[in-house]
């Protein structure tokens, strides 16, 4: 008679206990917060790296525009890309 009175509240502490440890120790629990926020830290020097490439890239950009083109600028990526040079040039080859 005293174990069936007793079944009860033994069977929801025993739920109370799981979902108290679980709490804790579980995989969004407290025990987790510390590599949450390291993770965090990490995204947001990868988001500060990205942010700053994206000014750059922005620049560029900008500095392509058919409207106002820089010289400069233009004629490095043509010479990059197209692999040409005039005829005085001496090539030094980097590599």
């Amino acid at each position: 008679m005293i174990l069936r009175r007793a079944a009860a509240p033994a069977a929801a502490l025993s739920v109370m206990a799981f979902f108290g440890a679980y709490a804790v120790t579980g995989s969004n629990g407290i025990f987790a917060l510390g590599d949450y926020k390291q993770q965090i830290a990490a995204r947001e020097l990868r988001f500060q790296q990205l942010d700053q490439r994206r000014t750059m890239l922005r620049n560029r950009v900008a500095l392509l525009d058919p409207r106002h083109a820089n010289p400069d600028l233009v004629d490095e990526l043509v010479r990059k890309e197209l692999n040409v040079a005039h005829p005085d040039e001496v090539i030094v080859p980097l590599k």
